[in-house]
């Protein structure tokens, strides 16, 4: 096998040389050597070694122990994180995600502990040879998903590779096998076992990607759809999946990836299950933003000038966009409203859409305004004047606060 010379690639084989003039066996692991085998460039590189941790750091003084107890060591060369582990094979697994002890082993045996066949292959760059003893090359060439020995013992030693199966069918373009496929649906009930922000991890990385719908699919057909979160009810008939399969065929952000799956939901909703699968309060506000929008965009007719305005300043006007588009085609309905509402945003100069405010507060201090719930009430009331075009000048906005201080006066 020939590999693109790259930092990441330079930096693996710089450690596997090192292992090996030690005395050491190291390949390439995992992923990366699927990858190499689909001609795709891997994200990273992974090695493995029967050489122990306490010999790694020996080797690489500077080296970080990221996972001790499973011989996990991360040896950083030429700028990239390599993530050495020490060949293995795994006990019992009774929290549903981690193994109880690991035993440091042979080749062999750290092969068949790994989840998926495709994802069990050693590529040894120094002899251009490529290990393989669980039948990986013939998976990979037949586009299957299967996992390593047991399909049910395999995901029940860990829940979330019923996840990880649906990720990589639908990134692949791979088929499940059947009795993988099988034992996904036996086993998805016990997906809550999971900690929410492992399985958020894993349907971001599943959300974002463009096979999207694929993954989508292939969660509701194993019934995965079920589990992801306590409040999460899937709604009937297939406008999520047509959703997201209307969105780019690039990646894309995660808030319009949620967006366009609990489109259907209330904000309240959404801010629920997104506390229930543990996200950050700022991909919470972004995701609920988009959801409390698209209704208004979908209407465009009655929208003021205003509130396109402050739709627009905000950082999420883009991927709103791109939701009200996918949404429209979603449902068979014309696209007119995104035309309509992509040419009227296109007439507004950048400099109008969010202006400095006419009025001040310390304007209605110097008019004697009272410090009051009505205070901020007439700034907003007065911005929104102003952003509709209905206040123009620093004179006409300081009438305006005139008029309401006697309305209140009054």
């Amino acid at each position: 096998m020939t590999q693109r010379l790259q930092s990441g690639w330079d930096a693996a084989l710089h450690i596997i040389q090192s292992l090996r003039a030690d005395g050491h066996q190291a390949v390439l692991a995992g992923g990366c050597v699927r990858d190499m085998l689909l001609s795709r460039t891997p994200k990273d590189y992974d090695v493995a070694t029967n050489a122990t941790p306490d010999r790694v750091g020996e080797l690489f003084p500077k080296a970080r122990r990221v996972g001790a107890k499973f011989g996990v060591m991360l040896v950083r060369k030429f700028g990239q994180d390599i993530e050495v582990a020490t060949f293995r094979s795994d006990g019992t697994y009774s929290d549903g995600r981690h193994p109880d002890q690991v035993t440091f082993g042979t080749e062999v045996e750290d092969a068949r502990r790994r989840d998926f066949t495709v994802n069990g292959m050693f590529y040894d760059p120094i002899d251009d040879r490529i290990i393989d003893y669980v039948d990986g090359q013939r998976d990979l060439r037949d586009r299957i998903i299967r996992t390593i020995g047991d399909p049910v013992r395999r995901l029940t030693e860990d829940h979330l590779r019923t996840l990880r199966a649906v990720r990589f069918a639908a990134a692949l373009g791979f088929e499940i096998d059947a009795t993988t496929l099988s034992a996904i649906r036996e086993l998805a009930p016990q997906l809550p076992g999971i900690s929410a922000e492992r399985i958020w991890m894993e349907l971001s990385l599943l959300l974002t990607h463009p096979s999207r719908a694929a993954a989508w699919c292939l969660l509701v057909s194993t019934g995965l759809c079920h589990y992801l979160a306590p409040s999460w009810a899937i709604p009937p008939g297939d406008l999520v999946g047509k959703r997201l399969e209307s969105l780019s065929t690039a990646p894309i952000g995660e808030p319009l990836a949620l967006a366009a799956v609990w489109a259907d939901e209330s904000p309240a909703l959404v801010r629920q299950l997104a506390d229930e699968l543990r996200l950050s309060n700022r991909l919470t506000d972004a995701t609920v933003w988009l959801v409390r929008h698209l209704p208004l965009a979908q209407n465009d007719a009655a929208l003021e000038l205003a509130d396109l305005k402050l739709m627009m300043a905000g950082e999420h006007w883009p991927p709103l966009l791109d939701l009200l588009r996918a949404d429209l085609l979603a449902r068979g309905e014309s696209t007119d409203p995104y035309t309509r509402i992509c040419t009227r945003a296109g007439q507004i100069p950048p400099e109008a859409v969010a202006p400095p405010p006419l009025l001040t507060g310390q304007d209605l201090l110097t008019l004697g305004f009272p410090q009051g719930p009505a205070f901020g009430e007439i700034i907003r009331a007065a911005y929104r004047a102003q952003l509709n075009e209905r206040l123009t000048t620093k004179t006409a906005a300081m009438e305006f606060a005139r008029r309401e201080l006697a309305r209140l006066n009054g």
